[in-house]
Formats: C-alpha cells, sequence, structure tokens
C-alpha cells in the first residue's frame, strides 16, 4: 500500500456509535495506513469495520505479506489513556471537529483534544517562528499575539519554546490553542510542561497522534499543516532561511491562507526566512492592524459570533490631511511599476489606511494598478 494524494470529494460520513470511533481509530492506527490510504479504503469500502475486514486483502495485492490490522488491545489502552487525560475525541464530519481544518485535502481523520472546544468556533490566527528568538522576536510575538487576542482571535502555534511560547503565553486568557506534535498528553519540550497545562485549563491541546506517543522528527511537518489548517492567516514572526516555520509557511500558501512575515535586519541568520518570504510576496507586519487587514472576509454565518467584539474605528481624515497623503502618495510614484507593500512602508502608514486613498487616485484616473500588486503614475 502506498500513499497518494488520493482525496475524496465525498468525506466519510462521521462514526455515530462508540463502535464506529473504535474501528475508525483502528483503521487510522493500523500499519501502513496513512490519511491518504484512510480516506481512499472509507470511500471503497464505505465504513471503517468494511475497510478493516478487506485491509489484509489490499496489503496483500500491494505485496505486503502476513499482514495483520492494529490489535484491538492498542485501541483500548488508547481510549483507556485518553479518559485518564479527559480528553475527547473529534472526528471529521462531526459538529465539533474545526470547520477550517476540514477544507484541507489532507485533515486529519481524528483529533484528540483537551480544553475548551468552544474556540475552534472563533476566528484564528497562527503565530510562528524560531525556536532560538531573540528578544526582540520574542517582545514583537508576544505583543501582535496580545493584540490580536484583544480583538477577539485566538492564536494558534505548536507550543515549541521561542515564538511559540511567547505567543501562547500572551494569550491564554483571550484564547490559545496549542497543536502537539506527540500525543495530546505528551509535553514538548519538558520547560512547557506548565504552560501546557495552564493551555489545557484555559485554552486548548489538539493532536492527531495517539495517546502517549512522544514526539519525533517526522512528525513536526504534519504537525504544522494543522497548525496552518486551523487558522484564516499563518504569522511568521522569526525564521532561519532553513527551519519549519517555513514549511508552515508553505502550508498556508497551499492550503490557500493568507501569509504574513514580520521583516527582521538582513544580518540576522533568524530573521532570514521571513525577509525571504516577504521578498516573495507574502504581506509585511509591523503590528495588529496589518494582519487583520490582510484577512479575508468573514462569511456571513459566522459574523453572528462576533457581535459583541466592536470593531476597530476607521481613521478620521480631515480634507486637506487627505489631500497631502494623495500628494505624498503621487510623490513616491513614479512611471516604473512600484510594489503596493514598499509603498506602504515608505509611508509608514497601515493597509487599511493607504488603501482608501490609492482607490480614490485610481477612480481619479491619476494612478494605475497593474498585475502583482504593483503600483505607477498614470502616463
Amino acid at each position: 500500500m502506498t500513499e497518494d494524494n488520493y482525496s475524496s470529494t465525498h468525506p466519510p460520513l462521521p462514526p455515530t456509535t462508540e463502535e464506529d470511533r473504535f474501528s475508525w481509530l483502528r483503521l487510522l492506527r493500523s500499519r501502513r495506513v496513512g490519511i491518504a490510504t484512510f480516506y481512499r479504503l472509507m470511500a471503497e469500502h464505505g465504513t471503517a469495520q468494511n475497510a478493516l475486514a478487506a485491509l489484509p486483502e489490499v496489503a496483500r495485492s500491494a505485496g505486503v505479506e502476513g499482514y495483520e490490522i492494529c490489535p484491538a488491545g492498542v485501541i483500548d489502552a488508547e481510549l483507556k489513556a485518553a479518559k485518564a487525560a479527559n480528553a475527547r475525541l473529534l472526528c471529521l464530519g462531526s459538529p465539533d471537529y474545526p470547520e477550517t481544518l476540514a477544507e484541507i485535502p489532507d485533515a486529519p481523520p481524528l483529533l484528540w483534544a483537551i480544553g475548551d472546544l468552544s474556540l475552534l468556533d472563533r476566528r484564528t490566527i497562527a503565530l510562528v517562528g524560531a525556536r532560538n528568538a531573540s528578544s526582540l522576536g520574542t517582545r514583537m510575538a508576544r505583543g501582535l499575539a496580545h493584540d490580536l487576542g484583544a480583538r477577539g482571535y485566538v492564536t494558534v502555534s505548536g507550543l515549541a519554546r521561542g515564538i511559540d511560547t511567547a505567543a501562547h503565553t500572551a494569550t491564554l486568557e483571550t484564547g490559545t490553542i496549542a497543536v502537539m506534535a506527540g500525543g495530546v498528553d505528551v509535553i514538548y519540550p519538558s520547560e512547557n510542561t506548565n504552560l501546557a497545562r495552564d493551555i489545557a485549563a484555559r485554552g486548548l491541546r489538539l493532536s492527531e497522534q495517539p495517546m502517549g506517543l512522544a514526539p519525533m522528527a517526522r512528525h513536526f511537518p504534519a504537525r504544522n499543516r494543522i497548525i496552518s489548517g486551523l487558522a484564516r492567516a499563518v504569522v511568521v514572526v522569526e525564521a532561519a532561511a532553513k527551519s519549519g516555520s517555513l514549511i508552515t509557511a508553505r502550508d498556508a500558501l497551499d492550503q490557500g491562507r493568507e501569509v504574513l512575515a514580520v521583516p527582521g535586519h538582513p544580518f540576522d541568520a533568524r530573521a532570514a526566512g521571513c525577509n525571504m518570504l516577504i521578498r516573495d510576496g507574502a504581506l509585511l507586519v509591523r503590528n495588529a492592524d496589518d494582519v487583520i487587514a490582510a484577512l479575508p472576509a468573514e462569511p456571513p454565518e459566522q459574523r453572528d459570533l462576533l457581535e459583541d467584539i466592536p470593531p476597530p474605528p476607521p481613521p478620521s481624515r480631515s480634507l486637506r490631511e487627505t489631500a497631502m497623503l494623495h500628494q505624498q502618495i503621487l510623490n513616491r510614484l513614479g512611471p516604473s511599476p512600484m510594489a503596493e507593500d514598499q509603498l506602504v512602508r515608505d509611508l509608514s502608514l497601515g493597509a487599511g489606511e493607504l488603501g482608501p486613498a490609492l482607490v480614490d487616485l485610481e477612480l481619479d484616473g491619476q494612478i494605475h494598478r497593474q498585475p502583482g500588486g504593483l503600483l505607477s503614475l498614470a502616463t
């Protein structure tokens, strides 16, 4: 059996009985059954029970002799461990399964959860970055997370040291979700034991891995796709040129999420990944307003959840100030195209402040918008 890119357009019906949930777990925990194979078997055989019965013959057809499905005792032990940890099983298609995560093609069929499941119904933004974060990077992560939390957003991160730890700590009171690479009951790194306990009490911990499983290197990239899949946008605060945070950013792009990055000094290796992302088109982040301005509009059915959160007051400018801003923009632009992000940086404005002025100038025929977010003076 091989793992392919199979993705059924009709996801399996969620399990409705304890026996069904047991069979889903048993199928997913069986040897050589990854997520793609799980969905393919469910599509071909209709139920997990039927897929389990067919699995030895499927394995034999693939050249695997003597194949045995996951022993029932292994699943009994996992369910017992989950009960002891007060963990709940979330199944794809069930009402408590996170809606945003269900949208991605390789959504985990099952998740273990410890904590407040209501956080999955709120707007989420992922904050990720370097484990060996600088003091400035850690401060930036704390500030961003705190301000986003104050505006009603839940932060998602990976419980790693550095940027992840700063983001979780800053949003314990407003809402934080930790996605774990090992079992949801296995704390890694051990220095975050108290933080993990606080998240279980006031936030939410999630994992697709079996209970009690210690994380291994190969589990972290898989964990990263869940972090980005849960969020509407991923903000990279600090990242080296080759890092797990850039894997999360690539996952986010593949999933249709917004990717944003905090710029750093060119000589700081911890900022190299962020600067590369910005060079390649990621939105530049200076504060929470930049993040919020980049988010896609909320679908109508989710807005009711946010009625008690007042929107940020729109900036008000006098006619004189507006005219001055228009002139500043025109002075910066020329016949050669310029990136809108560069204009934002040059004028030290938020995207929300600059956008209306650009629309005014475009309607007046004074500037041209070109593909790729480029701007130039009208000739």
